[in-house]
């Protein structure tokens, strides 16, 4: 047979092979179909049972942290390892809605859970460039992995995924899905959800983002580590064009809100340690005291269960003493002497032309030595009697012309100044804008504290516990034992209204001395602050000129021990107000806190309100779950000194605000019904300032964490009253004055002075005369002896500071 013959038959052999292979393996084919659609029924029909149940994801709760708030709601305040901010789906503004979906899934609402166009787009994209580049997540899909399932890379894990999905797609609606998303998606910095992460990275609600902003928040979650903008700003810009882009070509933007959008400048708000990159008011020492308070009562169980803490402070009276406290200590840093720049660098010729270079090594100082808000550090480039130029970086040159900003470095720019203290090129300084000019000043040093009380119940209305509370979380306020001074002498006085006394009665002001003898330690002889003695001054006259010699020979007079007992009733510890005679000059320990509640008893009537910090607590749900109930003044059983007392001391007060050490508050405020005192102690080691009217009270410190003069010249007066009087401009602004009441039963007013029925003209106390040295007691008629307090009084003269609080 020829091979001609051969070849049809071999070719029809061929086809026919070829054929019945095609037909098997279509059989074949089929048949793993449909074992394939089997196994996968059955697989679904034991996975299906076994997905978790939805109701955890319709009646969502996230792991919400506790949150503290000021009276007028506006937060102050996150504690715990996540921050949310729950809002229900109307809640949330259509332009960040539409960025989300631009950036994350256009067709959210066309498919069934998967995006099968989508997947194909992603599969022809990744075979292109042979790289895995894009991916075909949906929302209901991240969803799903978000809430239930890990992020394991296996088969096992995505099968689980895609049946949840379809689980999710069958049991909630579109927007209910879009809704947990925009609640639950992680978002960088430990932000969840987009309401967090506006406050997180714009410090503001996500209702009042701009299409610009809302398109930087949607960029993120592809990569919430890297394209977040506190992360890598550049990356989270390029993000944020893309879904722009996306926004204009979806139609969610018209040409030329895209064009506004992208040439939007995108600020963020960012400070360390606060999330929300900063918080609409100072409010970092009352919000960590109400963490401390809730901590003591519910334990690590406050930082994952959403409480929401609603404390007594209102924003605009916070934000008031923060402005007060901060300006204060910055005046007093005005007034001491400069004492020079941090450093001073070998700053290197034409580097300001060089603006990378002079970039690098004002980032190396910023580390080193950081802004403090608005007090900010620079280089010197040039320095004369006459103008400071300095760097802040290499597009903000600052000049100092100001001469009176010049004359607050005077000593640094002077010829013959020392090398310490010379400002000249290369110096490191701090700059700070004041008003419309700038200034050169160092970083303050001393500290300053400020807390003002609502008089009939003791709410606190506003707490500064130092400069920066960054810084150093120390709240002077509740933490800082100091000697009051003078500003203790009106407690004393009222213990002597009770005891014979009178507002006219004529005391001596003459000075004496205590041998070592007879204190059992050494010599004491108190003075009066100048160094000036009068033969004899009434009571009155005396605590507006805040004599020291009257007021311990009324302490003298009413007996030390008496005394004591009687600063109980205010709220003092009887173990730091012990019974000896520098007791008279403000010798014990206080807080400021104790202080202002030891004040509202004068300004309420003579009732004691403890001060108290926390008004409401909510659970996650809006639940009340705490209550304060707090002792009103009225109430008979908070009765703590005698009506009369209080009518006798607030009317000498007011004169003290009027006439006396603290006139300046009448010449600034113009009001009548102000009361308040001073307060200095030896060697100006505490500075002080306590007031009130009816309704308020402030106290106002100022001094150096480890007690040291504040300066030969500074004194209440001159140091914390303007703290004081700053925040009372303010809290008082829209308060109308209230005239005293009448006069209480049992008071009279005989030739322009007060009498109590049971001490009238003729039967009180008329005169406290010079006393012999042995007509003083050695102990002061306590236990403790006044040898052991002088060693106080020589030393350390403050009780230093505990790490405690005061309870609330």
């Amino acid at each position: 047979m020829s091979s001609s013959d051969k070849s049809p038959k071999s070719n029809s052999g061929a086809s026919g092979w070829i054929g019945r292979f095609l037909f098997k393996a279509a059989v074949f084919t089929a048949g793993l179909g449909l074992c394939g659609v089997l196994l996968g029924s059955l697989a679904l029909a034991l996975a299906w049972p076994n997905l978790p149940d939805l109701s955890a994801m319709i009646d969502y709760r996230p792991r919400v942290p506790l949150r503290i708030y000021t009276a007028d709601k506006v937060l102050i305040g996150e504690f715990g390892e996540e921050r949310r901010n729950v809002l229900r789906f109307d809640e949330i503004p259509d332009v960040m809605k539409s960025a989300i979906l631009s950036a994350e899934d256009d067709r959210f609402y066309q498919h069934g859970g998967i995006d099968w166009t989508g997947v194909a787009r992603a599969v022809v994209a990744n075979l292109t460039q042979l790289s895995k580049s894009q991916g075909a997540s949906t929302i209901t899909m991240q969803v799903a992995r978000n809430f239930y399932l890990s992020s394991e890379k296996t088969y096992t894990r995505k099968f689980y995924e895609l049946l949840l999905t379809f689980k999710i797609e069958a049991t909630l609606t579109k927007n209910q899905i879009l809704d947990l998303y925009m609640n639950q998606i992680y978002l960088g910095h430990r932000a969840y959800g987009f309401a967090a992460a506006s406050r997180t990275y714009f410090g503001k609600p996500l209702g009042e983002v701009t299409p610009a902003e809302a398109a930087m928040l949607a960029g993120i979650p592809k990569a919430p580590s890297r394209f977040n903008p506190i992360a890598n700003f550049e990356r989270a810009k390029t993000r944020q064009l893309y879904v722009l882009n996306r926004m204009k070509n979806l139609g969610y933007l018209t040409e030329a809100e895209y064009q506004e959008a992208i040439n939007q400048k995108i600020v963020l708000k960012s400070a360390p340690g606060t999330p929300a990159g900063g918080y609409a008011i100072h409010g970092e020492y009352v919000a960590e005291l109400a963490r401390q308070l809730l901590y003591g009562v519910y334990q690590d169980n406050i930082y994952s269960r959403g409480f929401n803490v609603y404390t007594t402070v209102h924003s605009k009276d916070q934000e008031a003493a923060y402005q007060a406290v901060r300006e204060g200590i910055l005046d007093y840093t005005r007034r001491a002497p400069y004492p020079g720049p941090e450093e001073t660098l070998d700053l290197p010729a034409g580097i300001e032309k060089d603006p990378a270079r002079l970039d690098a090594l004002l980032d190396g100082l910023q580390e080193k030595y950081p802004d403090n808000v608005d007090v900010l550090t620079a280089v010197v480039l040039s320095a004369s009697p006459e103008k400071i130029t300095v760097a802040r970086s290499s597009s903000e040159i600052i000049d100092v012309t100001d001469k009176g900003a010049l004359r607050i470095v005077a000593r640094g720019l002077a010829k013959n100044a020392k090398d310490n203290v010379r400002i000249r090129r290369g110096s490191v300084v701090y700059v700070h804008k004041n008003g419309d000019h700038w200034e050169v000043i160092n970083m303050p040093t001393v500290q300053a504290a400020f807390v003002s009380l609502r008089a009939q119940d003791g709410a606190v209305q506003s707490m500064v516990g130092g400069f920066d509370f960054e810084e150093g979380k120390f709240n002077r306020v509740t933490q800082a034992w100091r000697q009051p001074g003078s500003a203790f002498k009106p407690f004393i006085y009222a213990s002597s209204l009770e005891r014979g006394l009178t507002p006219a009665t004529q005391i001596s002001d003459e000075p004496f001395v205590l041998t070592a003898a007879q204190t059992g330690s050494k010599a004491w002889a108190p003075k009066n602050y100048g160094g000036k003695y009068e033969p004899m001054l009434t009571m009155r006259e005396a605590l507006y000129k805040s004599k020291n010699m009257v007021s311990i020979r009324i302490m003298q007079a009413v007996g030390p021990k008496y005394v004591q007992d009687y600063l109980t009733r205010f709220g003092f510890d009887r173990e730091r107000q012990p019974a000896v005679l520098p007791l008279a000059l403000g010798a014990g320990s206080v807080t400021p806190l104790q202080l202002a509640g030891a004040y509202a008893v004068f300004a309420n009537g003579g009732y004691r309100v403890p001060p108290y910090l926390i008004d409401y607590v909510t659970d996650s749900a809006g639940k009340v779950i705490m209550q304060s109930k707090p002792a009103v003044a009225g109430d008979s059983a908070a009765r703590a000194i005698d009506p009369r007392t209080v009518y006798v001391m607030n009317d000498m007060m007011r004169g003290v605000a009027t006439y006396g050490t603290g006139a300046r508050v009448h010449r600034e405020l113009k009001r009548n019904d102000i009361g308040g005192k001073t307060g200095t102690t030896n060697d100006s080691h505490d500075a002080w300032f306590a007031g009130f009217t009816p309704k308020l009270v402030g106290v106002a410190w100022m001094g150096f964490d480890q007690p040291r003069s504040l300066g030969s010249t500074e004194t209440g007066g001159g140091a914390s009253l303007p703290i004081w009087l700053n925040y009372m401009r303010q809290a008082l602004k829209s308060q109308p004055q209230i005239p005293p009441g009448p006069l209480p039963s049992g008071l009279t007013l005989v030739d322009g002075e007060y009498y109590f029925s049971e001490f009238p003209p003729g039967q009180a106390v008329a005169r406290v005369g010079l006393p012999s040295a042995q007509d003083i007691p050695v102990d002061g008629g306590g236990s403790d002896g006044i040898g052991n307090l002088l060693n106080q009084l020589t030393g350390g003269r403050s009780q230093g500071f505990p790490q405690e609080s005061i309870p609330f």
